[in-house]
C-alpha cells in the first residue's frame, strides 16, 4: 500500500492504494485518475481536495450512489454500480466511479445493439 495522489474532474483524494489499484489509475501522462480504480473504500482515503471550496480535508469525501442501475452496457458486461465521491462541506463532485461484473465468458463482451 501506498498513499498517494488521484485526480478527479473536480479535486483530489489521497489515498492509501494497492499495487493493482495504481497500475489501474496510472493513464500514462503522469498523473493518477480516480475513474479507472472504481470504488475505494472509505476507510483508505485520507483526505480530499474540491476545487470548488478550494480546500483540504482531513479526512475521506462523502460517496454518493444512484441507484442501483444493473444496466447491461455490453453482451457480458453489466454496470452494478455508479458512484460520486462528493465534497464534505460544498457537496461537489470530486470525482466519479463505476462498478462492473463480468458474467459469461471474460473477454467476450461486445456492445449491445
Amino acid at each position: 500500500m501506498a498513499e498517494l495522489k488521484v485526480q478527479g474532474s473536480g479535486g483530489y483524494v489521497i489515498a492509501d492504494l494497492t499495487d493493482e489499484q495504481a497500475k489501474k489509475a496510472d493513464l500514462g501522462v503522469g498523473k493518477l485518475f480516480l475513474a479507472p480504480i472504481g470504488k475505494i473504500e472509505t476507510e483508505k482515503m485520507l483526505k480530499h481536495y474540491c476545487n470548488n471550496c478550494e480546500t483540504e480535508f482531513d479526512n475521506p469525501p462523502k460517496i454518493q450512489l444512484e441507484e442501483s442501475p444493473n444496466e447491461e452496457v455490453a453482451d457480458n458486461l453489466i454496470l452494478i454500480e455508479r458512484g460520486q465521491f462528493v465534497c464534505e462541506k460544498c457537496s461537489s463532485i470530486i470525482g466519479e466511479y463505476r462498478e462492473f461484473q463480468k458474467k459469461g465468458e471474460v473477454g467476450n463482451a461486445r456492445p449491445t445493439e
